[in-house]
């Protein structure tokens, strides 16, 4: 069976997700499993760059309801918010695509009922908000794309020493942001240190984009061009947007490594440091608890 015409396009995802997850050991990082799943998925650039109206990435958005569905199925742990780790069900269980309408359509009633008792004089508009899912944004990442938005809109200047700030929250040390003027591509460079006998040289560079302007290729080839007139270790490339295929092809090559940060693993590095984020604890109703006592 195919998926009806009128299914959520993420419900594409639900078994590459599993699939993958499973071939990276059964747990994997958010952006992690996201590229895994658009390799394993062939997924083009052309749709990759696809966004609605929000400027949210179709593609990243569906994968992101896909997880927020497993694990209302069981096949996913929602117990760590930055890993994504397989439960017992999924390897035990494979669902095909009829079984995973339905499981989609239980969850959906789950929502709507919810929904109904909490506003009962709305009904028509509930039940239309609650079935188109594709333009939404998971509970769980709505910090994650205003905090995309914030860091979009900060002026270049203040962006540099805010990604200094993070270096610094990582272990860097001796972070310090070269003068614009004469950075040619660089726009930082600090000091890793691995332990007192080891430690590695690093230049960074940082950019705001938005979604749909990826970094390509060639970007990163001027900032290997610009690292190649350096003693240095390694590079950071750092953008609020993503990388094309092509443009992490050429990261990996050359004797200077370059470690890419989109703006999936950005977000995800403000969360684990909670730099400018705080932490809130939301509550949901199991409405399964209360059916002994009525």
């Amino acid at each position: 069976m195919k998926f009806k015409s009128s299914s959520p396009q993420f419900l594409r995802f639900w078994n590459p997700l599993i699939d993958v997850i499973k071939k990276l050991g059964g747990s994997g990082n958010p952006q992690e499993v996201t590229d895994a799943v658009i390799e394993y998925l062939k997924i083009s650039e052309k749709e990759l760059e696809e966004t609605y109206k929000s400027g949210v990435s179709k593609i990243e958005n569906q994968i992101a309801w896909t997880r927020s569905y497993l694990v209302k199925a069981g096949f996913l742990d929602s117990s760590q918010r930055g890993i994504w780790s397989l439960t017992d069900k999924a390897y035990k269980i494979k669902y095909d695509d009829a079984k995973i309408y339905q499981t989609y359509r239980e969850i959906q009633q789950g929502y709507l009922k919810k929904a109904l008792n909490a506003k009962n004089n709305e009904n028509k508009k509930i039940e239309e908000e609650v079935t188109n899912d594709s333009e939404k944004i998971p509970i769980q990442e709505k910090h994650r794309l205003e905090l995309l938005e914030v860091l979009k809109n900060l002026d270049p200047v203040g962006f540099e020493r805010l990604c200094q700030r993070l270096l610094r929250e990582a272990g860097f040390q001796k972070v310090v942001v070269t003068k614009r003027s004469r950075d040619g591509g660089i726009d930082g460079e600090g000091i890793l240190e691995v332990n007192k006998l080891l430690n590695f040289k690093v230049m960074f560079q940082c950019k705001r984009h938005k979604e749909n302007n990826a970094i390509t290729s060639e970007m990163i080839q001027q900032f290997k061009g610009a690292l190649d007139t350096t003693r240095t270790d390694k590079g950071i490339y750092i953008t609020t947007s993503r990388f094309t295929k092509d443009a992490k092809s050429i990261a990996e090559q050359g004797s200077i490594p370059i470690q890419l940060v989109d703006g999936e693993m950005l977000v995800s590095m403000f969360e684990e440091f909670k730099l400018g984020l705080k932490p809130v604890t939301i509550f949901e109703i199991d409405y399964n608890f209360f059916e002994e006592f009525k």
